[in-house]
């Protein structure tokens, strides 16, 4: 996904707008993998393979993405990922 892109999606549920992390380019600058988070709503779409994703809630799978987060731990700042929404860490796993 070529990052001027990033400027023309909002988030599909409030219409506010998405502000993305990178995780890794390619060679050409364009985004391979990352996410992108709603401020309003706090939902988090991943980006993979260049594809945002983002789909309503009820057709994701945790499952699937729960890797994905994972391997984006440095990028998630100790944040959590809850019902594909970002949330703070939890104070009793510190």
């Amino acid at each position: 996904m070529q990052k001027k892109t990033l400027v023309k999606l909002c988030c599909p549920f409030d219409k506010a707008d998405l502000n993305a992390t990178i995780a890794a380019i390619d060679f050409n600058e364009n985004i391979q993998e990352g996410y992108l988070h709603c401020k309003v709503c706090n939902r988090i779409y991943p980006i993979v393979m260049g594809i945002p994703i983002m789909n309503p809630d009820e057709y994701r799978e945790f499952q699937y993405e729960q890797p994905l987060y994972l391997r984006w731990n440095k990028h998630l700042q100790g944040k959590n990922v809850d019902q594909f929404r970002l949330t703070a860490a939890d104070p009793e796993k510190r």
